[in-house]
């Protein structure tokens, strides 16, 4: 029996949820696992790195390697090294957050403790604030000193330099996914950084009707208005022909969770993935979040639907999976499923404490059926 090939689009802590589950039930369902990643970060180290000195962001590609790295104890310390970002001199500004993620633990993105070994983080010195670029001759707004390498990741700096090295991003990632001993590959949407921008009623809470263009990703993500249309810049980027060549052959075509409009919804705005997700023989699921973020306050489950149909028209879907703890109106988010085409499936994928955060285990769990029924 051949493998199942799947293709998980997102970026950040979704798509890392989501690699994750994947990886936990790729053993029994022989999954051939390929992350599709969105370029256009421009906020903390993505977003120095890129201003400074172009090329692709690497975060969030940075975040999907982690998600998939192997279970060898040199592979772990490669992720959590990848994970570690430089603090000022003495003190330590990793989170427990940054920590967890790295070993497969419990993060805001939606990753639980039970998907890998326990890191505590140090209980001293504070936290010392991520500055998100270098001020005037070196100074930090607060008075204190500022380097080069102040609050980057180090898989950040690694990607960055194995891109500059290569002179390919896609070929950088296959290395890097080697050191890590990754299960699956990892590929950005397009070969060049992209901006998104958005068209937000009520950005500016004095103005409510008002309507204005928020400009980067980090800006959108953080919006308080409700966001009513976004682009991408340039219009059309070129699609990175792997990650094209991997959605033709897939068997699954996997969305969500993450943040909707600069994670998930980027993917149909580029013209050439959004031509080989329709084209595809795959079928497709939608993976719900678990509640709203700022971007999406005030959208529905069924609003997150109708956005992917929006802004790709064509789009029909198998499988929509959501968590039933949190679905207020089953009903009326089984009519939006059937709308395009799929059957909603409810299953218990959050973490047991009540957060909105996925477990990869319970994900895992509820991908099994859904993905090894053609098998």
């Amino acid at each position: 029996m051949t493998a199942t090939k799947v293709v998980a689009f997102g970026g950040g802590h979704g798509l890392s949820a989501s690699l994750r589950a994947l990886r936990r039930c790729a053993p029994e369902l022989d999954l051939d696992i390929t992350a599709v990643v969105t370029v256009g970060d421009d906020g903390g180290s993505s977003g120095r790195l890129r201003a400074a000195r172009g090329g692709l962001p690497p975060g969030d590609l940075r975040q999907a390697l982690v998600a998939l790295a192997g279970d060898h104890p040199a592979t772990r310390r490669s992720a959590r090294l990848f994970q570690h970002r430089f603090a000022r001199t003495g003190v330590d500004v990793t989170t427990p957050s940054d920590v967890a993620v790295a070993v497969g633990g419990t993060s805001a993105g939606g990753t639980s403790a039970t998907d890998g070994p326990a890191v505590r983080p140090p209980a001293s010195p504070a936290p010392a604030a991520r500055w998100p670029a270098p001020v005037g001759n070196g100074d930090r707004p607060d008075g204190g000193c500022v380097d080069g390498l102040d609050g980057h990741a180090v898989g950040n700096l690694v990607l960055f330099g194995l891109m500059e090295l290569l002179g390919d991003p896609v070929v950088a990632l296959e290395h890097a996914g080697t050191m890590l001993g990754a299960v699956g590959r990892v590929l950005p949407m397009s070969c060049e950084p992209v901006g998104i921008e958005a068209q937000v009623r009520g950005a500016d809470p004095t103005r409510p009707d008002e309507v204005r263009t928020v400009r980067g990703q980090h800006q959108v993500a953080v919006t308080t208005g409700r966001v009513e249309s976004l682009r991408l810049t340039p219009a059309a980027p070129v699609a990175c022909p792997q990650a094209v060549a991997a959605i033709l052959d897939a068997d699954w075509l996997i969305f969500g969770p993450g943040s909707w409009y600069t994670s998930v919804l980027p993917h149909l705005l580029v013209p050439g993935l959004a031509d080989a997700v329709v084209a595809s023989p795959a079928r497709r699921l939608v993976t719900l979040n678990l509640s709203a973020e700022k971007e999406t306050l005030g959208l529905s489950a069924a609003g997150h639907l109708a956005a992917l149909r929006r802004y790709l028209p064509e789009l029909t879907a198998d499988c929509v999976l959501a968590d039933d703890r949190v679905v207020n109106d089953p009903g009326s988010l089984a009519r939006a499923a059937e709308s395009l085409g799929a059957r909603l499936v409810l299953a218990p994928v959050a973490v047991a404490d009540g957060s909105p955060r996925h477990d990869p285990v319970a994900l895992g769990a509820a991908l099994v059926p859904v993905l090894g029924a053609a098998r």
